[in-house]
């Protein structure tokens, strides 16, 4: 058949943008390729992961922008598969299909009180200060707005935004992208002691020493720990990084007028307390085997909060027609694995085929692996016969969401910011993102 091969990635995020990158740069195979995401907007976890007031990494964005630009390379959006199309459908209009729809689900902590209102997972908070469409405004601002004293379970980068976006002062988020309600939101919130808990001791925790640092820059908050643990030593860099800064931290002091952002480890959250709501956290203090196992001492405590954010992991999630496993998909150098034998035509690539670890640019190399293994078999993947993508859409009522009208909503943003003298402010309803797009369903 005398045609590009067709090639579908589902999520336009990091790892699906570096696989169509890919795809479209080499010149072996002549490629066309479908990126979907059910976003009407491009760009994932950059977009709605990646915390507002890091305006660097999230600058990343116009970086991955130029791939969208290629012409080998078709975004169409707001098309969810399992709702819009099946994956069945998918394999109908395409010879090969990589799946990159990342892990959006959030690990529980899996204790007595945790749904309680005031209870949140860490991907509940960063969706709504993010603006992502699906956030639950209403359940997150309600909860802020009583959060004098927060509880965050972790110490991961994540856990560590949260703190710090809870913390900033308002002047600090103006420059921000946030959305407006995001920011009124945080300017009004009571916000007076924020505790980070990890249950393993300071030179195991996974946050990396420049989110540490930034806890100790904040102009509206003090960062303090406990001294306990931080008298080892450690010949790996990035450890002993991050204990020279726990060490500085356990030498402040609170300061009037001024909230404080408390790292403590060795603890466990057993329960979460209260009767309509939550009020506090029962914390058990933990010890350290030789053989690196978690053991109880027994003590126990109860810490108040009016706002616990559980900021433990991500979760993959099924897709209907894909094998999940583990929260992710079984698969070999990124080839789907069905009943233990790869299947034809069919890949994955980033959190969905390794889990939620690396930083962004890891997905790089992760796709460019999958990509390989899908070009090494193009000579006999069999090409199918259905009609182009997108016109099938269309005639199931569909209006995607395509490269030109994401060019609208990226300009109705920048609009949107410069009435508010910001560089841009996120659109984050889905139906004013459709009418920036000018695209209706």
């Amino acid at each position: 058949m005398d045609r590009p091969l067709r090639v579908a990635v589902v999520g336009a995020g990091p790892a699906g943008i570096y696989a169509a990158e890919a795809l479209a740069g080499q010149d072996e195979v002549p490629v066309a390729v479908d990126l979907l995401d059910r976003l009407p907007t491009p760009f994932g976890l950059v977009r709605h992961g990646i915390a507002p007031d890091h305006l660097k990494m999230r600058a990343l964005a116009d970086t991955l922008r130029h791939t969208l630009d290629h012409p080998s390379v078709r975004f169409v959006g707001d098309v969810e598969v399992g709702r819009d199309l099946s994956v069945a459908d998918l394999r109908a209009h395409a010879d090969a299909v990589v799946f990159t729809h990342g892990a959006s689900g959030a690990r529980r902590l899996g204790i007595e009180g945790e749904d309680l209102p005031g209870s949140l997972a860490a991907t509940d908070v960063v969706a709504w200060y993010t603006g992502h469409p699906d956030a639950d405004r209403a359940r997150v601002e309600q909860a802020v707005a009583r959060a004098r004293d927060v509880v965050v379970v972790g110490v991961g980068n994540v856990a560590l935004d949260v703190a710090r976006v809870l913390a900033r002062g308002p002047a600090e988020l103006e420059t921000t992208d946030m959305p407006q309600h995001v920011l009124d939101a945080l300017a009004t919130a009571p916000v007076e002691r924020i505790t980070l808990l990890g249950r393993r001791g300071p030179a195991q925790a996974s946050f990396t020493t420049q989110e540490l640092r930034e806890l100790g820059h904040l102009s509206a908050a003090v960062a303090l720990t406990d001294p306990e643990g931080l008298d080892e030593e450690s010949e790996v860099r990035a450890v002993a990084r991050n204990l020279a800064t726990l060490r500085e931290f356990a030498e402040h002091v609170p300061e009037p007028g001024k909230a404080t952002v408390r790292l403590r480890f060795f603890a466990r959250p057993v329960r979460l307390t209260g009767r309509d709501r939550v009020t506090g956290v029962v914390v058990e203090r933990v010890a350290v085997d030789p053989a690196d196992r978690l053991t109880s001492t027994r003590e126990t405590e109860e810490l108040a909060a009016d706002l616990v954010v559980a900021a433990v992991g991500y979760a993959g999630q099924d897709l209907p027609g894909l094998p999940v496993s583990g929260g992710v998909v079984p698969n070999e150098g990124g080839r789907v694995l069905r009943d233990g034998a790869p299947s034809p035509g069919e890949y994955v690539a980033g959190w969905i085929k390794r889990g939620p670890s690396g930083v962004v640019g890891t997905n790089k190399h992760d796709a460019r692996e999958t990509v390989a293994a899908l070009l090494a078999d193009a000579p006999t993947l069999p090409r199918v016969e259905g009609p182009d993508l997108v016109e099938t859409l269309r005639a199931r009522g569909c209006r995607p969401v395509l490269l030109e009208n994401w060019r609208s909503i990226d300009e109705a943003e920048h609009a949107l910011g410069a009435e508010r003298g910001r560089a841009r402010t996120t659109i984050h309803e889905r139906e004013a993102l459709r009418t920036a797009a000018r695209v209706q369903r």
